[in-house]
This record gives structure tokens, sequence and C-alpha cells, in this order.
């Protein structure tokens, strides 16, 4: 089976470092040359709730495209996503990006519509993949986010995962947008 580039958003609002680093450590599982990008605290967006902690990863997959999405679902549910009590949200993680693919398929919306809409995926998008086109609109991420005009408070935060700092120093240094 050949390897696919995936683009995976991830964000959390409850025990948001706890079950952000689980998930990245089940990620780490399934996909090879992993990278991650910083990590951004941000406004919930069509959810009340509190402050969300999102990241995006990319890697290298050998499943297709729905053992992917059923996987992902798996660790949400490892993490209390689908509770009947929960509160908020624990972890939720999307395809952003499955190779080029562009189009439905079974119920998943490729390229999913959110990078063009949310800053706390364009963002970290265009710091992690810069030079990488949007199959849809044909731009590369960092030309959508210097572009971009979504009206979304986002902030840089300090975020370690295996030892690791996620965040570099001088964005952290930087201002919110």
């Amino acid at each position: 089976m050949s390897l696919t580039r995936v683009y995976l958003g991830l964000g959390s609002n409850i025990e948001r470092e706890v079950h952000l680093q689980a998930g990245l450590d089940a990620l780490a599982e399934m996909l090879t040359d992993m990278r991650c990008s910083a990590v951004f605290e941000s406004a919930p967006v069509g959810i009340k709730s509190g402050p969300f902690f999102n990241l995006v990863v990319t890697g290298l997959c050998e499943l297709e495209l729905h053992e992917l999405d059923r996987r992902l679902k798996f660790i949400e549910a490892d993490n209390g996503r689908y509770a009947p009590d929960r509160v908020g949200l624990p972890l939720d993680i999307d395809v952003l990006l499955f190779s080029d693919w562009v189009g439905n398929f079974q119920g998943l919306e490729l390229p999913r519509a959110e990078i063009l809409k949310n800053a706390f995926v364009l963002w970290p998008l265009a710091l992690l993949a810069p030079e990488t086109v949007h199959p849809g609109v044909q731009r590369s991420f960092a030309d959508l986010w210097q572009a971009a005009t979504i009206n979304q408070q986002l902030r840089p935060v300090s975020f370690q995962w295996r030892g690791v700092e996620l965040t570099p120093a001088d964005l952290l240094a930087s201002p919110d947008r």
C-alpha cells in the first residue's frame, strides 16, 4: 500500500494539554514523518465553551481515507469525546487534507471547508506547510493566510510534546492575530 500525505486538525477545550498530548501520541502510532504546527489558543466557534488549544499535524499514512477517519473517531472516543456526560470538547480530530483529493468521499468533504473559514486551522497550516497548495483553490497556505480576513483572535501558546516545544519562541513573542 502506498503512503498518503495527510493533514489533520486537532482541538481541545477540556484538559487541553492532556487530551492533545494523548491525541498526538495516538497519531504517532499511525503516521510516519509526523510534524506538528505551533499551538494556538482560540475562542470557541459554533459552541459555547471555554477557549480551545488547536494545532495541525501532518504525516504519511498507509490507511485508506475512511479507515483513517474511523481510527480518528476511536482516538476521540478514548479521550471522552462521545461520553454522554461530557461538557465541552475533550478532543476533536478532523481530516483537513488527504493528498490532493477534492470532493465528497462518502460524507467527508475534502479539503475541509474550515481551512478557509477558521484562523485556528489556516494559520497553523500556513506555518507548517507554507508552500503546500490548497487543492481546491490552487493557492499556497502562506498566500491564503496572508490574504485572510478572518475575524478570530488567536494567541500562540507554549506547548510541549515528548519534551519538544511545538511553538517557536519567536512566535510566542509575536503579537496575537
